[in-house]
């Protein structure tokens, strides 16, 4: 279902909701999700799986109490029945006196190269090719390959009956694979928004080499190391660094910025944003409250400089709404959606030849917080570590457990020339390899 469809499908749905209720405000979304996974293991396509799926989710506001229905059955007596839903659970809930209302928006436009029609109709098949690339490069090497090829098209339209109407529609694709010999593991990943440029044969010989050079690896002893983080693993870390430029985590206390705004948090080098137009990101040009999103420096030049809000949030802090709220009401507050980290200005192998000794790092795993406010985490390194002695990679080594200081990390970095596009479960963003003095490592593996 594309724009105009979903736009008829909210004006159908506000339309319903006002003759329920005079005195109702209403809040429509509908999102339309087309998407297809293709997984492999063992060099042999095992499963292809096509989810397809039109849901609204009404909002009704009476007398300052919020009442949220939603579903995916769309006739009419199915969405009134739910408008109904909506507004008996608002009468039900408590009051809030702060309630922002919703919010009043002009049409916003997506950004270039959002949508791309060959990756929304990409078939069974043409995964299955891209799978067959990464399979082949496995089977050359004699290697077993396991992983997955996906590609999505999403649409998502807010309207509400205070004016607004937007809609974005988008098309993402990607491949993650990891192959595997006897004793040892090298991974590989490439995202976008267009099919075209996944090249399965290339992810395949670079996880390849991974596990080839990484067999028979050797153990080392855990400390400080300097380590050199590829895009996965830098982005799985950053990954846990995001929610704390929320507004809301600040307010609550559980932010390393509740230390205040304008300081200095990490080195001069480093700058991140949330920046939805990135031309590798072309992300949502609005937010699930259809307030447009604007791109929000969170550290610049090491600096703290702005957080993420919503229009709960904006209200309750006194600050700009930026656009980065989640289908209201929630408990997890703003969130940037959209996190980009400024290259440097050495090639990732320029890092590796000004080392002389260290580790390089594919990517971690079972990454978990063990001191929100201190930024501290633990997890394991995964699928292809490298010791570097007298800048060259010499050999794999054993995988090894970290405690580490995200901030203490990015206060002794530096970063390559080239930001790539990593991502995760619940997280995309755009990143370079980093090279970090000190990252500790608590003990090694038995694998």
């Amino acid at each position: 279902m594309r724009d105009v469809e979903r736009e008829a499908l909210a004006e159908r749905v506000l339309g319903f909701a006002r003759g329920a209720s005079a005195e109702a405000s209403a809040e429509v979304i509908v999102f339309d999700v087309d998407s297809g996974l293709t997984r492999f293991t063992h060099n042999a396509i095992h499963q292809n799986v096509a989810h397809g799926d039109t849901s609204v989710r009404v909002r009704t506001i009476v007398a300052g109490r919020t009442g949220v229905a939603a579903t995916n059955v769309l006739d009419d007596a199915s969405l009134r029945e739910t408008v109904a839903r909506a507004i008996h659970l608002a009468a039900l809930a408590p009051p809030e006196d702060d309630a922002p209302g919703l919010v009043r928006n002009a049409t916003v436009a997506a950004p270039p190269g959002a949508f791309d029609e060959p990756t929304a109709d990409a078939s069974p098949a043409t995964r299955a090719r891209i799978a067959g690339d990464i399979i082949a490069s496995a089977e050359r090497q004699g290697l077993w390959a396991a992983g997955y090829v996906t590609t999505e098209r999403s649409g998502v339209t807010v309207a509400n009956s205070a004016g607004t109407r937007v809609s974005y529609d988008g098309t993402s694709c990607g491949l993650n694979v990891k192959q595997n010999g006897p004793d040892a593991t090298g991974f590989a990943e490439a995202y976008g928004t267009k099919l075209a440029l996944l090249d399965g044969s290339k992810a395949g010989d670079v996880a390849a080499e991974k596990a080839r050079r990484s067999s028979d690896p050797i153990d080392v002893a855990p400390g400080d190391w300097t380590v050199i983080l590829e895009p996965a693993a830098f982005g799985e870390l950053l990954a846990y660094l995001i929610h704390h430029f929320s507004a809301q985590a600040v307010d609550e206390g559980s932010s390393f910025l509740c230390d205040g705004l304008e300081r200095a948090y990490a080195g001069t080098n480093v700058s991140i944003a949330d920046d939805f137009a990135h031309p590798l990101l072309a992300g949502q040009p609005f937010d699930f409250e259809g307030y447009p999103t604007r791109r929000v420096a969170l550290l610049d030049a090491g600096v703290a400089r702005e957080l993420v809000t919503d229009a709960t949030w904006a209200k309750r802090t006194n600050r700009p709404n930026t656009g980065h709220g989640l289908p209201a009401p929630n408990a997890e507050g703003p969130m940037p959606r959209h996190v980009t980290v400024a290259a440097g200005d050495a090639s990732t192998d320029e890092l590796v030849a000004g080392t002389e000794r260290g580790l390089l790092i594919t990517r971690f795993w079972y990454i978990r917080p063990v001191d929100q406010r201190r930024t501290i985490v633990t997890g394991m390194t995964r699928d292809g570590t490298f010791l570097i002695e007298n800048g060259e990679l010499v050999r794999g080594v054993r995988n090894l457990r970290f405690n580490q200081s995200i901030l203490a990390a990015l206060g002794a970095a530096t970063f390559s020339n080239a930001a790539v596009r990593t991502g995760g479960y619940n997280y995309r963003m755009l990143v370079p390899a980093a090279k970090i003095e000190r990252f500790h490592f608590s003990s090694g593996s038995d694998y």
